[in-house]
């Protein structure tokens, strides 16, 4: 069953759209991530453009971030404190970017910025998650102390601190608002809900406790991709509605199940799933930039 886009320009079919935001919904709920670093590449390889599909599935991030967080609240998993100093920063950050994005557009650039930016981004990211998630299994069954207290007290050492309850931590103001700066404006350019950087950044600069920053992730991560998409539609007018919708449907039925799923796993073991997952996105992006086309010169019809 074909739909029409009408902001991207193309037909596809509706259970193909349906699909890929219940399988984001559900990664969405299981790692929390906003699931824009996979989806995004995703409907650049079923033929969105990649502006539509940037600004687009910031909508489906939304969605499933609000369903994902309501099955993280019920267990008492989000830092409302942390989350909203963290809002603050990427409120800032992903204004700026919505503006870096427009310039880049205009520059005819942005395509090309945008695949290499996830090629480099993912595998720095995945390599690390995966090395650190390994050092954490062995820690475990071995038995041994982690090296959350030594982070802790390298992030105490800054001004203007606050503490945080929830995540038992009495840190500098300065650290989230940075970290919230930086993945707001990623989310602009980028698409992404910041997730998959927030996540391991929380963990091992703030030192939060895994388990608190998957909820406060989402959290966070609802109000800056709305910002981010109202400041697309209103500047850019790349926001395609009818994609959103479908891709919405289908990620709020599936950040239920991967909330329920993430309980059942172990840290460690959802740092390297996680790590594989980036991992896999950014090598299928890395291999496309590197293939030669099929056809080297191509007809646009405008």
């Amino acid at each position: 069953m074909q739909i029409y886009l009408p902001i991207a320009e193309i037909s596809l079919n509706v259970f193909l759209l349906l699909g890929l935001g219940g399988l984001i919904g559900f990664l969405s709920g299981l790692f929390g991530v906003g699931g824009g670093f996979l989806m995004t590449p995703l409907l650049i390889f079923i033929g969105v453009p990649p502006a539509v599909a940037v600004a687009t599935q910031a909508n489906h991030v939304v969605a499933s971030s609000v369903s994902g967080v309501f099955a993280h609240f019920k267990r008492g998993n989000v830092d409302i404190k942390m989350g909203l100093v963290l809002l603050a920063g990427g409120f800032l950050g992903s204004t700026v970017g919505v503006s870096v994005f427009s310039l880049l557009r205009g520059l005819g650039q942005i395509d090309l910025v945008i695949n290499l930016a996830y090629v480099i981004l993912l595998g720095v990211i995945g390599v690390l998650l995966m090395l650190e998630g390994g050092r954490a299994l062995l820690r475990r069954r071995r038995k041994l102390p982690t090296s959350g207290r030594a982070r802790r007290a390298w992030a105490a050492g800054w001004p203007l601190r606050m503490r945080f309850p929830k995540s038992r931590l009495y840190i500098s103001a300065l650290l989230p608002l940075s970290l919230g700066f930086g993945v707001g404006v990623l989310s602009a350019i980028m698409g992404v809900g910041g997730g998959f950087v927030m996540v391991p950044l929380m963990i091992y600069v703030l030192g939060m406790p895994t388990a608190v920053v998957i909820g406060t992730s989402l959290f966070q991560i609802i109000f800056v991709s709305a910002n981010v998409t109202f400041l697309q539609a209103a500047q850019n007018q790349t926001v395609d509605l009818v994609l959103a919708l479908l891709l919405v449907l289908g990620g709020v039925v599936g950040a239920q199940f991967g909330g329920r799923f993430a309980a059942r796993l172990p840290a460690d073991t959802l740092r390297i799933l996680l790590g594989l997952v980036i991992l896999g996105v950014g090598g299928k992006l890395l291999f496309d930039l590197i293939t030669p086309p099929a056809d080297i010169y191509s007809l646009g019809v405008t």
